[in-house]
């Protein structure tokens, strides 16, 4: 006779089980392995801070062991993309509009011993936000689900065994996070038909600094700004005429009150385009003109 509880058993079991089907052992650090999950037939994403040499193998959910190669990677939002040569179907997805704080969370992976099953419930859900990195997530989706060390890059599901994102231990040192799916597929459509994601720059260090009071009422001022501590040499900053000292106020119209607000300016445009940036120097409004850069790509 089935009870309530053994019929949910079966039912966590059974989501396993399909999901574990799309997803993988990725070898490519130390000692410790990590997860990833079949995101289309001969494509696999997985967290990208597990990657640490350029040699990639995988074990299939068979046992089978193949090579891979390194399709692109985003560090800023913690996204590695491999190609294998294989046409294991992905898993069933869900999209992450319709998550709720408290709804059911099931993180499937799998290591060394096999498939590795976790769960919880998402505990947060937020808007956009930005990785210490740079990079855009379009929700913050936080997870109160156990990771083991090779839980990385594993599939998220819901209660119905739609896989709505990867989770990662490496954009937040407190808590799980899942990147959600339609971020996902963002970076992994750039990636694979550039191999890179291009981040625009300025190339300055900056920090929040208030403006005096009687500076914004002689100025006629609404908001504060952002204080350049240092600007890199040959960078788009310093081909405009950017200096130690300026305060940033506004881009394209755009109030500059915090980093953040400069990245979230950024994003919104092209590598290559033209801006018009407003600054307070020596008492004085100015506006300069300047060209966005490439972030450069650090190894």
């Amino acid at each position: 006779m089935q009870t309530a509880l053994s019929q949910l058993s079966d039912s966590l079991a059974g989501i396993v089980e399909r999901v574990a089907a799309s997803v993988v052992v990725v070898n490519a650090r130390p000692r410790v392995t990590s997860s990833g999950v079949i995101w289309a037939p001969g494509v696999i994403v997985t967290a990208d801070h597990t990657i640490q040499h350029d040699e990639v193998e995988i074990r299939l959910p068979d046992g089978t062991e193949i090579k891979a190669a390194i399709a692109g990677r985003d560090r800023a939002t913690d996204i590695a993309v491999l190609r294998v040569d294989s046409n294991i179907a992905p898993p069933e997805f869900a999209g992450p509009a319709e998550l709720k704080a408290g709804n059911v969370a099931l993180s499937i992976g799998r290591g060394d011993s096999g498939v590795t099953a976790t769960m919880g419930i998402v505990s947060t859900i937020g808007g956009a936000w930005r990785t210490w990195r740079g990079g855009l997530i379009d929700r913050f989706v936080r997870l109160d689900v156990a990771l083991y060390a090779g839980s990385s890059g594993a599939a998220v599901a819901d209660a119905s065994g739609g896989v709505f994102g990867i989770a990662t231990g490496g954009l937040s040192r407190t808590s799980a996070i899942a990147i959600p799916k339609t971020t996902v597929d963002l970076v992994v459509e750039q990636l694979l038909s550039k191999g890179r994601i291009a981040r625009g720059y300025l190339g300055v260090g900056l920090q929040p600094v208030p403006i005096p009071a009687h500076l914004k009422e002689k100025l006629k001022l609404t908001g504060d700004g952002v204080i350049v501590l240092s600007v890199e040499p040959d960078g788009p900053a310093e081909s405009a005429g950017l200096m130690i000292g300026d305060v940033l106020l506004k881009l394209e119209g755009h109030t500059l009150s915090d980093t953040d607000a400069v990245q979230t300016a950024l994003g919104s445009r092209n590598v290559g385009d033209g801006i018009t940036l407003e600054l307070l120097r020596g008492g004085e409004v100015k506006t300069v003109s300047a060209n966005i850069g490439e972030r450069p790509r650090k190894g």
